[in-house]
């Protein structure tokens, strides 16, 4: 019987392997100390290679990896030894894009740093319990945006994410009638 496809992480990490946003959808890692290991471990088997242009694809104690580099930052997103690459590679660039947008182009750690709210709003919009919800990042950054448009967020601000939200009705209405 096929499985629905799943993510053990999602591990947002700095040049220095050390976390900026991580999310564990899985018990392969009971304690932090195991978590940190593995980040650790992940960040040392693919500091070395350049995945600057495209995602790329490493194996880890039985994990599929696929990994996207981005200035000081390190996206990676982690399935079972029997997920499909393509899909987990779907999620990856997901999230690479929605954050990307969200920081209006500005993928570092200090821009990342200063939006941890809507890169974790954006973890949250993409997997839930492990299952994939949404790969596509104009539809996952419109939902992060919307959701933290308040009151009193400055009117810079309110902007962007009006401008998201309004993206995202112009994408959804050249979906429905093409």
């Amino acid at each position: 019987m096929e499985s629905c496809p799943s993510v053990k992480n999602i591990l947002l990490l700095d040049s220095e392997g050390d976390r900026v946003a991580v999310k564990y959808y899985s018990d392969d890692w009971p304690t932090n100390n195991a978590k940190e290991a593995f980040e650790k471990s992940i960040f040392t088997k693919t500091q070395k290679t350049n995945a600057r242009t495209e995602a790329e694809i490493a194996m880890l104690e039985n994990n599929v990896v696929v990994y996207k580099f981005a200035q000081d930052l390190h996206f990676f997103v982690t399935g079972g030894d029997d997920e499909n690459e393509l899909i987990l590679s779907t999620v990856l660039q997901g999230f690479f894009d929605a954050v990307s947008l969200l920081l209006r182009g500005n993928v570092d750690k200090k821009e990342a740093l200063e939006n941890l709210d809507l890169i974790f709003l954006c973890l949250d919009e993409i997997i839930d319990g492990g299952i994939i919800l949404e790969t596509d990042a104009n539809v996952i950054a419109g939902k992060v945006a919307s959701d933290s448009v308040d009151s009193g967020a400055p009117l810079s601000e309110q902007t962007i994410s009006q401008a998201l939200a309004t993206a995202r009705e112009h994408f959804t209405r050249s979906l429905l009638s093409g």
